[in-house]
């Protein structure tokens, strides 16, 4: 068994797949209407086959809580790996990306995270 697909709620499609795209560099695999909504998926540019992220829209209120809750406590709702932080950091400001923790060191990992201008601070981690 393998992860094949996994979700990230949004408050606006649109806007997540400029910024996901635009400002992070992922490419667009899949974007099918389905009804009021679209399955609208990307994956990293190095591993067209790999993993795919799913933009998901927040209409349900549980899914709007649950995103403003781990937001408001600082919460990364999910985390992606970089070869070197300290390079992607410098890359994401310069796209005009605004992180709420540098670079920091935490044991064996350095992590920093970013607001996706879309209800989601996400982190960034090198091993």
């Amino acid at each position: 068994m393998k992860i094949i697909v996994t979700s990230i709620f949004v408050q606006d499609q649109d806007k997540a797949l400029e910024f996901y795209s635009d400002k992070l560099g992922f490419v667009k695999k899949q974007d099918v209407p389905m009804g009021k909504y679209r399955w609208i998926t990307l994956v990293s540019p190095e591993a067209h086959d790999g993993t795919e992220l799913l933009l998901e829209p927040n209409e349900h209120p549980a899914a709007q809580e649950y995103q403003k809750k781990i937001f408001a406590d600082g919460i990364p709702a999910t985390m992606f790996g970089v070869a070197d932080i300290h390079e992607e950091y410098k890359r994401l400001l310069e796209n005009g990306v605004k992180f709420t923790m540098e670079p920091t060191k935490m044991g064996e990992v350095t992590i920093a995270v970013f607001d996706d201008t879309c209800g989601n601070l996400i982190q960034i981690a090198q091993q």
